[in-house]
């Protein structure tokens, strides 16, 4: 059997998601009239405190839809350097929306000092077009699925607001970082003029991605996502198992737990170092066993593990509601024989 540990987007639905989806309510969601999807946003904006929200079919998408909602074209959008919106989505912010990147280091703890921010800043000018939007990745994909505290997140939106600059969460795994933290997830946006969270992750639905905000910020990513091609029709059948996604909170913890147990594993086959996970991403080492990070992924899937390649020397292994304790333990008994071999 393979423990297929590359990300937690490689989940199947439930037989419950198979079957909300094809008994759904639906209709053109263009012209608002698909209940499942009504429900799904009404129930998102609920749940994360704020006035609106708005469905979309992938989370890069509704982290363009937010850019462009918030910016105009030239400004600068601030960010880590290794935010998911500026290294993993194809240029988006230029591509899209016409957009300069100033991207900086938000360190290891995936947040910036306010200061180091706030100097980051440009003032609109005759040479200088500004900053337009600060976004904040929570949990941080690339830093290793850290999770960042409400503290944190409200001391950057301080500095924002005080500068007038609106401030965006790219929450694709936030209810991680909320079970994480033990902190309701609404009180982690509290203080973010718009939020984007993936119903496809973690969460376990198929399809699908939410933005939040207040309901002008909405109406207009309403017309940014259409622009996008992201107007959808009978979009019920794919909201019906994002009602249910919403439900799976608590199998979240789970993942935190294996990926625990994953980590302290792997730290105990000779030339492996791993992260201490704050969620479900373990970040391993490879190099101190004699292997690339693409050497190690080709190695360990011969022996029916599946990772992918992080860095030249480093890989990531995602644990997910698909991967039980057993399989925790199989995965790592595997590598350990892979290595041996």
């Amino acid at each position: 059997m393979v423990v297929d540990l590359r990300s937690d987007t490689v989940t199947r639905p439930s037989e419950e998601m198979r079957e909300a989806a094809k008994t759904a309510d639906v209709g053109d969601d263009v012209y608002r009239d698909d209940p499942s999807v009504n429900e799904l946003e009404r129930r998102a904006a609920e749940m994360l405190g704020k006035d609106a929200a708005l469905f979309l079919p992938t989370g890069t998408m509704a982290n363009h839809v937010a850019i462009r909602t918030h910016t105009d074209r030239g400004q600068e959008l601030v960010c880590d350097e290794h935010a998911h919106a500026f290294k993993w989505e194809l240029g988006g912010a230029a591509q899209l929306n016409g957009l300069q990147t100033h991207p900086i280091d938000f360190g290891e703890d995936a947040v910036p000092e306010p200061d180091r921010v706030e100097e980051a800043f440009v003032e609109e000018g005759l040479h200088e077009p500004g900053s337009g939007l600060v976004c904040l990745e929570n949990t941080h994909n690339y830093r290793g699925g850290v999770a960042v505290s409400k503290d944190d997140i409200d001391a950057v939106a301080e500095v924002c607001h005080d500068h007038d600059i609106p401030f965006h969460i790219d929450g694709a795994r936030i209810f991680n970082a909320s079970v994480a933290l033990d902190t309701p997830v609404a009180d982690l946006v509290e203080d973010a003029d718009s939020a984007m969270f993936c119903l496809s992750k973690g969460l376990g639905a198929p399809v699908g991605s939410m933005l939040v905000g207040d309901q002008a910020f909405i109406d207009a990513a309403r017309r940014a996502r259409k622009l996008f091609g992201g107007g959808m029709r009978q979009a019920g059948v794919i909201a019906a198992p994002g009602l249910l996604a919403l439900e799976n909170r608590e199998n979240l913890s789970t993942d935190h737990e294996n990926a625990t147990r994953l980590a302290e594993g792997l730290e105990g086959i000779p030339g492996i170092e791993t992260n201490d996970p704050d969620t479900n991403m373990v970040v391993a080492d490879v190099s101190g066993a004699g292997y690339t990070a693409e050497e190690f992924v080709a190695e360990i899937e011969r022996h029916d593990v599946l990772a992918v390649p992080f860095t030249e020397t480093t890989v990531r292994l995602t644990t997910n509601w698909d991967v039980s304790e057993g399989d925790i333990e199989s995965a790592v008994d595997s590598v350990r024989t892979a290595l041996a071999d």
